[in-house]
């Protein structure tokens, strides 16, 4: 027996078995089995939506630790937001740490679990977007933002379960298809740049820019023994002369995008563990661990290569009582919420028609309401890890590109993420020059949403462009989104009133080339489950075309038709 031969009767023994009808593989026999879908290649797709987004592990604990989790900073060193207190900044590396086995958990446990219930290719981990803004605005650098660490992973933990009745009674599904789609499109793009000038910064990037004095963004690129003492701005003469930052352009920019074009697989994560490699030696200008006390511990924790390394700071973190955080609390609670709407939804939807697991009559997909749930409880479980909010990933369109169309591809993602736990010290030594240009790549593959925008009519184009550069210009995603649902609001509602109030003869010259709108969408408001339930349905949980006992109307109709047309024949 040849090996080809071997690897076909596998499949075939496994899609034949509970293992196969149970993910629907080819040849399992199920009457809804995914044609093209086989155990190997299953197994395959998961481990390139693995190697596509492992880059989350450091990117996510890099960018989250900035805002110091539950370290306390004293008082006296409060004026520099402890950035020179040597104690401080230890408990932020064991912060760091924690974080590095809070995603990988998460992502291990989320992902594993939308494959085993929700049957579908898609990956779930803290998200990018979310992720910045949680740790830039909502808590700020070493907890200078809106509201504390603690009360942040609150606000988190609600929203998950929020998210969960939402999408109980379909609401969650609603508003994602009733928003304007200039909105949706624009707020993808606006979280790639605001990813991008993360990716430019020093506190999470490669060290390009940095915030100015008489301008409100400079060219950096300096060594951080060169900045003025007065200003703190990078001495004119030393700007672009950071050994880091031209190894971060170099070998994680510009190699990183040069595998992409080839479609080298794994291409972000080549470009992250080049850099890091190259960081790692104490003796080079562009070292990880410079001989100091911070760094010398950050060493010795690497040196341990493979640990398992338990979550001591940030495990079940939460402060119940948001009495003084009140207003500051709901902005941030009402953003996470709005952003996951879009972002998770949309990925999901996208991916599931990548996939072609999309229903083109209803525009849903199989195990919708399992996925949204599973991403709901998701986001909850990973606030108890310490965790940003969990949304689905477009990496997972690397696995689907390579062959996977069931869940078998997510739960082999899932093990894969189980596995990098027991890696912690590796991925805790992941330098941000390292992950820096990775963050201007997903922007600028986020930024692709923008050639889909109505430019052509200015009540859906000016929204979404302020949509995206509110986002950037004032470091927040909060506020772009408020930019553009307020414009929205306003310029349409306007027009609205004016051909209202005029009969019909104050209407914008193109206003047949705006997006259309409207609250009644196809599909209406609540789910197919609770609309079975409404009308007797034991088994409401079942779609109408698993039950044998149950028709849909067409499905009805088309019976009816079948039996006149054998009756004519008899």
């Amino acid at each position: 027996m040849g090996f080809k031969s071997w690897i076909h009767d596998t499949n075939l023994r496994v899609a034949r078995s509970p293992v196969g009808r149970w993910f629907r593989l080819e040849n399992s026999g199920h009457p809804k089995e995914r044609k093209g879908s086989f155990f190997f290649t299953e197994l395959r797709a998961g481990l390139a939506t693995f190697f596509a987004m492992a880059y989350i592990i450091s990117v996510n604990s890099n960018i989250t630790s900035e805002t110091g989790g539950t370290c306390i900073c004293p008082a006296e060193s409060m004026n520099d937001h402890c950035a020179t207190n040597t104690e401080y900044l230890l408990c932020v590396q064991e912060v760091k740490r924690d974080l590095v086995t809070a995603t990988a958990a998460i992502a291990a446990l989320s992902t594993f679990c939308m494959g085993l219930f929700a049957n579908l290719p898609i990956a779930l981990a803290p998200g990018m977007g979310l992720n910045a803004y949680f740790a830039y605005t909502v808590v700020g650098v070493h907890g200078a933002g809106m509201i504390p660490y603690r009360v942040a992973l609150t606000a988190v933990f609600v929203e998950g379960w929020v998210f969960f009745g939402l999408t109980l009674i379909g609401m969650r599904q609603w508003l994602a298809r009733a928003l304007p789609a200039s909105i949706k499109l624009a707020t993808g793009c606006g979280i790639g740049l605001y990813l991008a000038l993360i990716g430019l910064t020093y506190s999470a990037g490669i060290g390009l820019v940095q915030g100015g004095v008489d301008t409100p963004i400079e060219l950096a690129g300096c060594a951080n023994q060169y900045f003025d003492p007065d200003t703190g701005l990078c001495l004119n003469s030393e700007k672009m002369r950071s050994a880091t930052m031209w190894v971060g352009i170099f070998c994680g920019g510009v190699l990183t995008a040069l595998l992409m074009m080839y479609r080298v697989k794994g291409a972000v994560i080549i470009g992250i563990l080049l850099v890091s490699i190259i960081s790692w030696p104490r003796t080079t200008p562009v070292t990880y661990f410079p001989y100091t006390d911070l760094g010398t511990s950050m060493f010795d924790f690497f040196k341990k290569v493979v640990t398992f390394h338990p979550i001591k700071h940030l495990l079940v973190a939460q402060e119940w009582d948001i009495s003084g955080h009140g207003s500051q609390f709901g902005l941030a609670f009402i953003t996470f919420l709005y952003v996951d709407i879009l972002d998770t939804t949309g990925t999901m939807y996208s991916m599931a028609r990548f996939a072609g697991a999309i229903d083109e009559r209803t525009q849903d997909f199989e195990g919708s309401a399992a996925a949204y749930m599973v991403d709901a409880i998701s986001i909850s479980i990973g606030s108890l890890l310490g965790s940003p909010p969990v949304t689905a990933f477009v990496e997972s369109g690397a696995g689907i590109s390579e062959g996977g169309k069931t869940g078998l591809t997510s739960c082999m993602t899932g093990i894969a993420f189980f596995i990098s736990v027991f890696f912690a010290p590796i991925f805790a030594s992941i330098p941000a020059w390292a992950t820096g240009c990775t963050l201007v790549i997903v922007g600028a593959l986020m930024a692709k949403a923008a050639a889909d925008i109505n430019w052509r009519y200015y009540g859906d184009a000016i929204p979404a462009f302020l949509t995206i550069a509110i986002m950037p210009f004032t470091y927040s995603i909060a506020y772009g989104l408020i930019a553009g649902i307020l414009s929205y609001i306003t310029l349409n509602g306007t027009a609205w009133i004016l051909e209202k109030a005029s009969g019909g003869r104050i209407v914008p010259p193109n206003r047949d080339e705006s997006d259309p709108w409207s609250w009644n969408v196809p599909g209406g408001m609540f789910p197919p489950w609770m609309k079975r339930a409404a009308k007797g349905q034991k088994d409401f949980w079942r779609r109408d075309e698993e039950n044998p006992g149950s028709y849909s109307p067409e499905s009805l109709s088309s019976v009816q038709q079948d039996h006149r047309t054998i009756g004519k024949h008899q």
